[in-house]
């Protein structure tokens, strides 16, 4: 007689969503497709995590007389950190998959080859730019600027994985953390969980209203999350098209794609 498997809990979920998506000490204990669901949709409050710390660094470095260009730098550094460098990694694997211009099966051997490519080594250059210098005009603006862009883009990244785990999109390989997370989620569930972060950082956003009066916080907040996850949307499925799926190197880089749009977005004033 088999033993039931229980139905994963908000624990369950919290613990591979910050095992998988971070380093901080948090120790999986399911490592199946019920777990591998609950953990997508817990994804974002990951990447808030990641955010608040991120920021927290950026504002230190600001309090301690540093200019908005360091802060940034260091907010990136602390980013890329705190997740190992993996959505990096997984970028630019991605590139240089689709820049090779090969069929699906080559392409994927690109992708899990472990060095780097000129086209992934071009594309990691060019986003990490765009996000420090994102990040520098924002927090030049103002602190409550730079640090609410912190927050929302590395939010906005993770519920970017939470969307591309949904039903329907499958995994390119048979195994691998693409595997095991792609086609994990329900639509209507991948879809409340981005209402959810949209009226939440919306909501947050008005209350930096006093610290950042030229910042147009709701309209630039929501913005920023709906053309990030657009963007996001149209790589992957550009991804699934040439790849037949997903992988763990996709979800990166539609990680590292939604956080620059969404810093872009709100370094404008």
């Amino acid at each position: 007689m088999s033993t039931p498997v229980s139905t994963p809990s908000v624990p369950d979920g919290l613990r591979f969503a910050f095992g998988t998506l971070t380093v901080l000490p948090v120790t999986v204990t399911r490592w199946d497709r019920d777990a591998a669901r609950a953990g997508m949709l817990c994804a974002p409050v990951a990447g808030l995590v990641v955010g608040l710390l991120s920021a927290a660094v950026g504002l230190l470095l600001l309090l301690l007389g540093a200019g908005p260009l360091l802060a940034a730098v260091a907010t990136t550094a602390v980013s890329a950190a705190l997740t190992r460098g993996l959505h990096l990694d997984g970028l630019a694997d991605t590139a240089d998959g689709l820049g090779s211009g090969k069929p699906a099966e080559d392409a994927l051997r690109i992708m899990k080859q472990s060095d780097i490519g000129p086209f992934g080594v071009l594309t990691l250059v060019f986003v990490l730019l765009a996000q420090v210098a994102a990040l520098a005009e924002a927090y030049g603006q103002s602190w409550a600027r730079g640090a609410l862009a912190a927050v929302v883009a590395a939010t906005t990244a993770r519920l970017a994985l939470t969307l591309a785990a949904r039903t329907g999109v499958p995994p390119a390989r048979p195994e691998g953390l693409g595997a095991a997370v792609a086609g994990t989620v329900p639509v209507r569930y991948a879809a409340l969980v981005a209402g959810l972060v949209v009226c939440t950082a919306g909501g947050v956003s008005t209350l930096l209203g006093p610290y950042d009066a030229a910042f147009g916080t709701v309209l630039a907040v929501v913005l920023a999350v709906v053309l990030a996850c657009a963007a996001a949307e149209v790589l992957l499925r550009h991804c699934t098209r040439r790849f037949g799926g997903v992988t763990g190197d996709v979800f990166g880089a539609l990680a590292e794609t939604a956080a620059t749009v969404a810093l872009v977005v709100l370094s404008f004033g």
